[in-house]
């Protein structure tokens, strides 16, 4: 059995504005990752190099997450 959805297609690009809209939801988008990353670097620094090594990390392998 086929289904076919009737509902239109409602896209947010809906000129100048939606170009608009679509830049700041980027760029809250980069901010929020940003922070996530800047987040974990911080919480992975404060391991010792023991724990490091439990979770499979090295002390130099934190710049790259």
């Amino acid at each position: 059995m086929a289904a076919f959805d009737t509902t239109p297609a409602q896209s947010f690009n809906a000129g100048f504005a939606g170009r608009i809209g679509t830049a700041i939801s980027t760029s809250f988008a980069a901010i929020q990752s940003w922070n996530a990353k800047r987040a974990t670097r911080a919480t992975l620094s404060k391991l010792t190099d023991r724990e490091l090594a439990d979770i499979g990390l090295m002390r130099g392998d934190i710049a790259e997450i």
